[in-house]
C-alpha cells in the first residue's frame, strides 16, 4: 500500500529511480574518514555450517570504494572511500587482517557493496586474493544479484581450492516495498542469479530484512518469513534476518513521516523461530548492534542469548519470560 500520510507518495518519496536515488542522497550525513592502508576490522565467530556442525568463521570488513546502488535502507556508504582503491591494496588488507586473527577454515570478505564491482574490488587483485584464501576449505563473498554473472566469478571460483560461497541481498518479496528500496532488483533477476551461481557449483546465502518502510508493522513478521521460504526456493543454504535500521538521514525522515516503523527485538525473536522451525536450510538472525532493538534492559541480555543459541544449534529455544515486561504491558 502506499504511504497513508498527508503528503502524496511522489512529494514524500520518488516514485521514479533516478529521483529517488537524488532523494536518498540529499539526506545522507557526512562519511567516515576511512584509510585504505589502515588495518581493517576482523573478527572470529562460530557459524552453524552447511553440514551441521560448528565451525570459526573470520569475517574481514574491507575499505573500498562505496556501492553504486542506492538503497534506501543502506548506511554502508559511511564505511567506504569516495574513489576505488590502487590495485594491491585489497590484498594487503586481508593480509593483513588475517595474520591478526587465529587460523580458521573459512572466512568472510565482505567489502560494503559487490565483491564483483571492479570498482571496488579490482579485478586484477582477484589471483592474489584467492592465493591469501586458498587455506580456507568456504570463500564466502557479497554481491548484487546483477553481478554474479560475470565471467570473474566463475575465473575467482576456479582458483579456490575450497568452495565459493556468495551472499546476495534479497531484502523483502513484497511486491510494493522492493522496487521502492531502489535496490536495483527484481524477484525474477534474484532467481537468475541464484540459478546462475548453482550451475557454477557456487553456493548461495541470502539476507533478508524484517521491518520495511511502506509495510504495516503488523505483517513485517510475515513479509520477512515468505522472503525467506523465497530464498530457500532460490538455492539458499543460509539465509540471515537482519532488522531494518535507521542512520543513514532517510530512514529518519521516512521514520519521522509514518511510514516506517523500527522493528523490535521481539519481532525479530519471532521471524527468526519461525524461519528456523521452516526446517529448510540455515536461519540466522543478526546479532549486530541489537541493543538499539531492546526495549527492556532487565531481560536483554537473556533474549539475545536466546538469539544466538537459536543462531548456533538451529533449534527454537524457549521464549525468554521477563516480569519487568509483562508489568509494562
Amino acid at each position: 500500500m502506499p504511504p497513508s500520510t498527508a503528503e502524496s507518495p511522489e512529494t514524500l518519496y520518488p516514485a521514479e529511480a533516478p529521483a529517488r536515488s537524488r532523494w536518498i542522497l540529499t539526506r545522507r550525513g557526512e562519511r567516515k574518514t576511512v584509510d585504505p592502508a589502515a588495518p581493517i576490522p576482523a573478527f572470529v565467530e562460530d557459524e552453524r555450517t552447511e553440514s551441521g556442525s560448528v565451525a570459526p568463521v573470520a569475517t574481514l570488513f574491507l575499505a573500498n570504494r562505496e556501492c553504486p546502488w542506492r538503497c534506501l535502507m543502506c548506511d554502508l556508504w559511511k564505511h567506504t572511500t569516495p574513489d576505488s582503491v590502487a590495485a594491491g591494496v585489497i590484498p594487503a588488507q586481508i593480509r593483513g587482517a588475517l595474520a591478526s586473527l587465529p587460523s580458521v577454515s573459512r572466512v568472510k570478505l565482505y567489502n560494503a557493496g559487490s565483491f564483483f564491482d571492479g570498482r571496488a574490488i579490482p579485478p586484477a587483485d582477484l589471483p592474489a586474493i584467492a592465493g591469501l584464501v586458498s587455506h580456507c576449505e568456504r570463500v564466502i563473498v557479497e554481491s548484487h544479484p546483477s553481478l554474479v554473472t560475470r565471467s570473474e566469478v566463475k575465473r575467482f571460483r576456479d582458483r579456490l581450492p575450497g568452495r565459493l560461497e556468495v551472499a546476495m541481498g534479497l531484502e523483502t518479496v513484497h511486491p510494493v516495498a522492493l522496487p521502492l528500496l531502489n535496490k536495483g532488483m527484481t524477484l525474477d533477476g534474484f532467481r537468475t542469479a541464484a540459478d546462475g551461481l548453482a550451475s557454477s557449483g557456487v553456493a548461495l546465502r541470502a539476507f533478508v530484512l524484517l521491518g520495511l518502510p511502506f509495510v504495516p508493522p503488523s505483517e513485517a513478521t510475515e513479509w520477512a518469513v515468505r522472503s525467506v521460504a523465497f530464498a530457500f526456493d532460490a538455492g539458499a543454504t543460509a539465509v540471515t534476518i537482519i532488522p531494518t535500521r535507521t542512520g543513514n538521514g532517510a530512514m529518519e525522515e521516512l521514520e519521522r513521516s509514518g511510514v516506517f516503523e523500527r522493528p523490535t527485538l521481539a519481532l525479530l525473536e519471532e521471524a527468526a523461530a519461525i524461519g528456523v522451525s521452516l526446517g529448510r536450510g540455515r536461519v540466522f538472525a543478526d546479532l549486530w548492534d541489537l541493543e538499539s532493538l531492546a526495549a527492556c534492559p532487565a531481560c536483554f541480555r537473556e533474549r539475545r542469548g536466546r538469539l544466538a543459541v537459536m543462531n548456533l544449534e538451529q533449534c527454537v529455544t524457549p521464549a525468554v519470560e521477563c516480569e519487568d515486561c509483562e508489568a509494562g504491558s
